[in-house]
């Protein structure tokens, strides 16, 4: 789980009155439900966490709801909501590592920003180390690397590192072992963010099967019946999701 940070009074106030507000009042326009069906995310987000998303954390704004909401630009740390660049009908969440005209390699694991080796508590590793993935920039070998990704490198690294363009962002699972992210198939567009999520407002121990395979729709829905008491997390249920600060 990533480390919490400490947060001014009005930032925390500002936060939970908005979460507040967007569980009696959100709709499509302004929040999403969102639920985690894998473990690219791990330990951070887990399988079967329930999100709900702001979608106007990073909409433009006017000086009048400047005032009211706490609107911000996407910062590096923050975990995002977006729509999968290879297929915009499916939705991913990852963590911001790269802004634009951030330089960007990995050496052994360790990310390298802007010249400087990151802290980055909230990652986890499982599987032996990758030639591709965990010395990016490099040759993919045999692993499947999209065309897109294929023409990122090919088009935005110099002297070893990878140069964010404007308008796009470099995002990866903090489960680096297990995440299909910028690595495999490039940056994320601005315009396909979608928000951040605010808050895990339940969370069931459910498998990635249970949440993707149309087939295990209804064994799914029994199982959540029958063993709601047991398998909800309530460790994590309305739990707030923080940003970890990455610079």
């Amino acid at each position: 789980m990533a480390t919490k940070t400490r947060q001014a009074p009005r930032s925390f106030v500002a936060e939970w009155s908005v979460t507040f507000i967007l569980l009696l009042f959100g709709t499509t326009t302004i929040a999403q439900a969102f639920v985690i069906p894998s473990g690219s995310m791990e330990t951070t987000l887990m399988v079967g966490d329930h999100l709900l998303v702001d979608k106007l954390a990073y909409a433009p704004h006017d000086s009048a709801t400047a005032s009211l909401l706490p609107y911000s630009e996407v910062k590096r740390g923050d975990i995002i909501v977006f729509r999968y660049p290879i297929n915009i009908q499916e939705t991913f969440v990852k963590r911001v590592i790269g802004l634009p005209g951030d330089r960007i390699h990995l050496e052994n694991r360790r990310v390298f920003l802007n010249g400087h080796p990151l802290d980055e508590p909230y990652t986890s590793y499982l599987n032996p180390p990758d030639a591709y993935a965990d010395n990016f920039p490099s040759v993919p070998g045999d692993m499947r690397v999209f065309a897109r990704a294929t023409q990122m490198v090919a088009d935005n690294v110099k002297n070893g590192d990878l140069v964010v363009p404007p308008g796009q962002y470099f995002a990866m699972g903090d489960n680096r072992d297990n995440s299909s992210d910028s690595r495999f198939w490039g940056f994320v567009p601005r315009e396909n963010i979608i928000g951040k999520p605010l808050i895990i407002y339940w969370s069931f121990d459910a498998s990635t099967r249970d949440l993707t395979d149309s087939g295990a729709t209804l064994s799914h829905l029994v199982d959540m019946v029958i063993h709601f008491p047991t398998k909800t997390r309530w460790s994590r249920t309305f739990r707030l999701i923080h940003p970890y600060p990455v610079s």
